[in-house]
């Protein structure tokens, strides 16, 4: 009676590694599911840090241009001096203000 049972339902042996089979793959599943949402949240920093440093760049680029607009060349730290003769040179406008 006992062979005949175990010839038509096979070994126990079957039934335990059907059920190691179902807990490998819940395991699977579980460490698949926590990858997935790590790797998902690192695309998103990685977005947001991107988007952080586009935005910074155009600000610097504004304010580029903001700055290059105001100048038009004036007060670049040069000072214009004329030479008197010798060793005696007169500088002009090193006291105005700029403007600014």
């Amino acid at each position: 009676m006992v062979r005949e049972f175990a010839r038509k339902h096979g070994s126990a042996l079957r039934s335990l590694s059907a059920v190691g089979g179902a807990l490998a793959t819940a395991a699977a599943v579980a460490i698949g599911a926590v990858l997935a949402v790590f790797f998902a949240a690192t695309v998103v920093v990685i977005a947001v840090m991107a988007s952080v440093l586009l935005a910074l760049a155009g600000l610097a680029l504004r304010a580029k241009r903001a700055r290059a607009s105001r100048d038009d060349g004036v007060g670049d730290g040069v000072i214009e001096a004329r030479n008197l003769g010798g060793h005696h040179w007169v500088a002009y406008g090193w006291n105005e203000r700029q403007g600014r």
